[in-house]
């Protein structure tokens, strides 16, 4: 194992709790309490995932998240006291998963080690099958397995490595529907549960960067009851 994860939390009781769950299952973590410290750490160390608190006395999590994003594809987990809904659409724009205090450390742990499970299969060295493809056009938007990117009419979005995710598995069952079911346990690797509103809210945040309208989106279309299809 030994990933390399990044904590950052100015409760200090809160972080050297969530320091030990985790490198009592192996990983190697770098711990700090404030943003600027962090981003020092996000510059001279190759991590594979970071685990940021909203609140920090100099640097917000969003911003830490942000500066993550402009350089590294590694996943982001958001821990925050605030459970509104404002908050938590915000987080999930940036970050992967999105965790609200008071928290079990046994669940930051499933949650990294779901992250973790996502982010290696897209680092591993990949065999190629004989009908297998590296990159997708479909109707103006291009994704690349290889490049890590998506652009569409031009423009390249900025996503998480779980939108990613999600997208990349939609357009390999292109004019099938995948149900809800099935993508949580192809993207997240782990088994679904009734009533995980996760797919739908990435789902919801994927649409709003591509700017698709709601009633009549042109890519990702809801069949209801069902699932998710990009149609041929």
């Amino acid at each position: 194992m030994n990933e390399k994860i990044l904590v950052v939390d100015d409760e200090k009781e809160l972080a050297d709790l969530v320091e030990v769950y985790l490198k009592n299952d192996g990983y190697t973590v770098y711990k700090f309490y404030n943003g600027t410290d962090a981003l020092k750490c996000i510059e001279s160390t190759p991590l594979d995932l970071a685990i940021l608190d909203i609140m920090l006395p100099d640097i917000d999590g969003f911003q830490i998240c942000q500066k993550i994003r402009e350089k590294f594809y590694f996943p982001v987990i958001m821990l925050t006291a605030k459970a509104l809904d404002g908050d938590k659409i915000m987080g999930l724009s940036i970050a992967d998963d999105y965790i609200t205090k008071p928290f079990n450390p046994l669940e930051v742990v499933a949650r990294v080690k779901a992250q973790l499970r996502q982010y290696m299969r897209y680092r591993q060295p990949h065999f190629k099958q004989e009908d297998e493809r590296d990159e997708y056009d479909i109707r103006g938007m291009t994704i690349s397995r290889n490049s890590h990117k998506c652009i569409l009419f031009g423009k390249e979005l900025g996503l998480t490595p779980t939108e990613f995710s999600i997208l990349w598995y939609l357009c390999e069952n292109q004019g099938k529907v995948v149900s809800t079911e099935e993508l949580f346990e192809a993207v997240w690797g782990e088994k679904y549960i009734d009533n995980n509103n996760t797919v739908m809210a990435h789902i919801g945040r994927l649409r709003e960067k591509m700017k698709e309208r709601a009633k009549n989106p042109k890519f990702i279309k809801t069949v209801w009851g069902v699932g998710y299809t990009i149609e041929k």
